[in-house]
C-alpha cells in the first residue's frame, strides 16, 4: 500500500467535513470538537514532539465513533507543528478500506501514523481501549452517536488513550536508529 499517495489525496480536517459531511454531521463534529480539552501536560507533550508525524485518518462523517474521536486528533494537529493529518472517506477509497480492515470489517476511524518518509509506524482504530472497556462493562454493542460526551466520564480517558497512541509513535520515531543518524541526535 502506498500510504503517501493516500495521504497526498487526503483532506485537511475542515475540508474533509465540507466535502463529506451533511449540515447535521458538521454540527455533531463541532459539538464534540468544542468539548475536547487537552490538559497543559498533554499540550506540552504534543507540542514538544521533535519528529515529523504524517497521519492518515480513514473516517466517515456520518460515523458516531468518528464523531466521538476524530475531533480529538484535530486538536493534536493544532497543538503540534510536527503532526500533519489528512483525512480520507472510507467509502470513497475502497482500496484503503480493504487494507485497513479490522476483524474482517471496514471499521472507522482508522489511523496510520507514519514517519517523515511515510513509513508506517502505528495503525490504530476503531475505538480506544477505554471505550472498549466501557462497552464490555455495559455490554453495549451499538454505534455511539458521539452526543452527550460532555457527561461521559470515559471521554477524558479516550482523549488520554489517543495522546498515548501518538506519544508511543513519537517515541518509536525518536528512538529509530536510522532517524537518529539522519538527524544527528
Amino acid at each position: 500500500m502506498n500510504f503517501k499517495s493516500k495521504f497526498d489525496a487526503g483532506f485537511a480536517y475542515g475540508d474533509f467535513l465540507e466535502k463529506y459531511g451533511s449540515d447535521g454531521d458538521k454540527m455533531k463534529w463541532k459539538s464534540v470538537h468544542d468539548l475536547v480539552s487537552l490538559s497543559s501536560e498533554q499540550q506540552e507533550l504534543l507540542s514538544g514532539f521533535t519528529r515529523e508525524m504524517n497521519v492518515l485518518v480513514m473516517a466517515g462523517a456520518w460515523c458516531g465513533d468518528c464523531v466521538s474521536q476524530v475531533p480529538i486528533l484535530d486538536h493534536f494537529e493544532n497543538v503540534s507543528e510536527k503532526i500533519t493529518i489528512r483525512y480520507v472517506d472510507r467509502d470513497a477509497d475502497v482500496e484503503l478500506a480493504e487494507e485497513l480492515k479490522i476483524c474482517g470489517g471496514s471499521r472507522v476511524p482508522q489511523t496510520v501514523i507514519m514517519s517523515e518518509d511515510f513509513l508506517p509506524v502505528s495503525r490504530d482504530g476503531d475505538r480506544t481501549i477505554s471505550r472498549y472497556r466501557q462497552m464490555a462493562e455495559q455490554q453495549f454493542g451499538g454505534c455511539p452517536t458521539g452526543l452527550g460526551l460532555g457527561q461521559d466520564p470515559v471521554f477524558a480517558s479516550v482523549v488520554k488513550d489517543w495522546v498515548d497512541i501518538f506519544e508511543r509513535a513519537q517515541l518509536i520515531l525518536r528512538l529509530s536508529p536510522s532517524l537518529r543518524q539522519r538527524h544527528g541526535d
